[in-house]
This record gives structure tokens, sequence and C-alpha cells, in this order.
């Protein structure tokens, strides 16, 4: 019987780091869906108001860098929420040739509606408190050396 080549062991789907990551990702989103459906939130929708909740008002660019989205992806999410009347886009009064996006007051109200959410997500997950903490600290830590540039 001939011997494996071992040179192709790098190309094995079981040996890469991006798959898991990938599947995780699309699990968990598809775990959030019932939750945000009772929102009316897509999830693209829900990280963007979480920023929200924090900041209150950021600038476009601010928003798509904390979010780690472009802008052809940002812009129609931004138009749903501020259809909903959870935001206001406009120009800054500090740079007009800035964007804002400014939270409302039902944009904040709805902050109260989705604090269920984390501890239901944590309870799909099923990590220990240990875990998490050291999952979230690994995958920042991947974020951070991604995005040096």
């Amino acid at each position: 019987m001939a011997e494996a080549d071992h040179r192709f062991d790098c190309l094995l789907l079981d040996h890469q780091l991006c798959f898991p990551l990938y599947a995780c990702s699309k699990e968990i989103i598809r775990r959030y869906k019932p939750m945000l459906d009772e929102l009316d939130l897509t999830y693209t929708q829900y990280i963007t108001m979480m920023a929200m909740w924090e900041h209150t008002e950021m600038n476009v660019k601010e928003l798509g860098k904390c979010l780690f989205l472009d802008s052809g992806t940002l812009t129609p999410v931004l138009k749903k929420l501020e259809a909903k009347g959870y935001i206001h886009r406009g120009r800054s009064r500090t740079d007009e040739r800035n964007l804002s996006v400014t939270i409302t007051e039902e944009g904040m109200r709805l902050r109260e509606r989705a604090l269920s959410v984390p501890e239901q997500m944590a309870c799909c997950v099923d990590l220990s408190p240990e875990e998490g903490a050291m999952m979230h600290a690994l995958l920042h830590k991947i974020l951070n050396r991604l995005n040096r540039d």
C-alpha cells in the first residue's frame, strides 16, 4: 500500500483554523435568529444597535471600523434602522463631510427588549465563564493581529 503524502496535510479541512471559526460563526448567527426575529432585527442590525447603545453617536466610518463592515454593507443596515426609528443619520455638527449616526429614544427602548439575548445565547453555547473569557481573548487577539495595518 502506498504511503500517504503528508505534504498535503496542511490542506485538510480538519487542520484549518478558518473553517471552525466560519462554521461556529454561521451556527451562532443561526441561533440568534429566533431571538432577533422577536426584535425585528437581523444579526447585522443587532450588532449595529449594540454599538449604538454603547456610543449613542458615531460617525459612519467609526461605526464601520468598530463592526468590521464596509460602507456598502453598513449603509443599507443604517437605512433600515433609521426607517424603524432606532437611529437618525445626519451630517456631523463638527465636520459636515462626515455622516453621523445618533441613537433615538426608540432605539434606546429597544435595548431593554434585547436584554435577554446575551443570556439566551450563553445557554446555547454552553461554555464555562472561564472558557468564554479565554475564547473572547483569543478571538480579539486574532482580530488585532489581522488588523495591524
